[in-house]
């Protein structure tokens, strides 16, 4: 039999490169000789993040669409034409078995592209609620593969493969003890300990919401965790210099060891990007979601409230947190039943082995272009 030759598109945050490269090691360990391509957009984090994973990866001039400015979306229609263009071409030069869309702008014209010349695709979908570029894809693609329940709403019913979200593959397995995780971030075991992540780029307001009540919760014995993103951490980073924390706040623009900062959590303040809520769920963490307001279709409250109508997290809005996020720390972190009980709660919303889930759907899939 040939080896499998798979594209897999999209990037633009961690929340769709991390899934991508689970699918990816997921469907290398089963098949090594496979050979598998990402395709992402030029100057965003995929770029950078696909090839220390060990992938190639190509480029292309695609970006999103500014409502607010119109004279910009005409460049940018541009540059999705340009786009479709070299992604036939790709489609073409590379050959592939199957495409698989994960999100991200770099997704669409690899899936369009693709179905247009017989190739069958399979999107990711990782939200709750889909937005308007994988709904139009849906009508086309051959198999949707979800995260969430219900997604009958969005796309043909006869597509639709409930998989959950993958996450990164040292999460799926046993966390470190809570000790030698806090020892990794040179914090004490006695205390109570906070993770805030806004995702990898940062976010403003969960930042400032914790440096409005930064001496209240460090006089409280709360220790911090706190991954400030890149745009944020020059500025964090220069305060906190100038400041007496006794030792109880490790920060850093991005943690590389997740499994860690898991284990060592108490409690996690976070966004409420699909895969992070995925991650929340599968480790049992107690949280409160602050979700981005700056998200298609408002994804991301969608995400939080069907996890939250579950008594499974707490919501705190955007506009709220740089208020409310410190009273709202201090009231659940003494509350060992609450944190217990959101803990359990989220818990069983878990959907375990995602990523082989979905290298299942691509091996059947592949079957119809598959020549012995």
């Amino acid at each position: 039999m040939k080896p499998y030759r798979i594209i897999i598109s999209g990037g633009g945050t961690g929340g769709h490169i991390f899934p991508a490269i689970s699918i990816a090691n997921t469907f290398k360990r089963r098949h090594p000789d496979a050979e598998i391509l990402f395709v992402g957009a030029d100057n965003r984090m995929e770029m950078e993040r696909v090839p220390k994973a060990g992938y190639k990866i190509v480029g292309l001039p695609v970006s999103g669409f500014d409502r607010s400015r119109k004279l910009k979306s005409i460049a940018v229609l541009f540059r999705f034409i340009k786009s479709l263009r070299m992604a036939k071409k790709i489609i073409r030069t590379f050959k592939p078995d199957i495409a698989v869309g994960v999100g991200g702008y770099a997704s669409a014209p690899i899936l369009w592209a693709a179905s247009s010349l017989g190739i069958p695709t399979l999107i990711q979908e990782q939200n709750s609620y889909a937005g308007i570029t994988n709904k139009f894809l849906g009508k086309r693609a051959d198999r949707i593969c979800v995260a969430y329940e219900g997604m009958e709403r969005f796309f043909p019913a006869g597509k639709i493969v409930l998989t959950g979200n993958p996450v990164r593959k040292e999460l799926e397995q046993k966390l470190e003890d809570r000790k030698t995780a806090l020892a990794h971030f040179r914090l004490q075991p006695d205390r109570k300990t906070v993770l805030l992540i806004g995702g990898s780029l940062g976010a403003r307001t969960i930042n400032n919401g914790v440096q409005n009540g930064l001496k209240r919760l460090t006089d409280a014995g709360i220790q911090l965790i706190w991954q400030t993103g890149k745009y944020y951490y020059p500025a964090i980073r220069q305060r906190l210099e100038q400041t007496d924390t006794g030792d109880r706040v490790w920060y850093a623009d991005f943690i590389t060891r997740m499994d860690y900062a898991y284990a060592a959590a108490d409690l996690v303040v976070s966004r409420a990007g699909a895969g992070s809520v995925s991650e929340l769920c599968l480790l049992k963490k107690a949280a409160i979601l602050i979700p981005s307001p700056n998200v298609a279709e408002d994804h991301q409250t969608k995400n939080a409230l069907a996890v939250a109508d579950k008594g499974a997290a707490v919501v705190i809005a955007d506009r709220d947190a740089e208020t409310l996020l410190t009273d709202t720390i201090l009231n659940l972190i003494s509350d060992t039943d609450k944190l217990k009980s959101l803990g359990e709660q989220i818990g069983l919303l878990a959907q375990r082995h995602s990523a082989e889930l979905i290298a299942d759907e691509i091996e059947k899939l592949t079957l119809q272009t598959y020549k012995i």
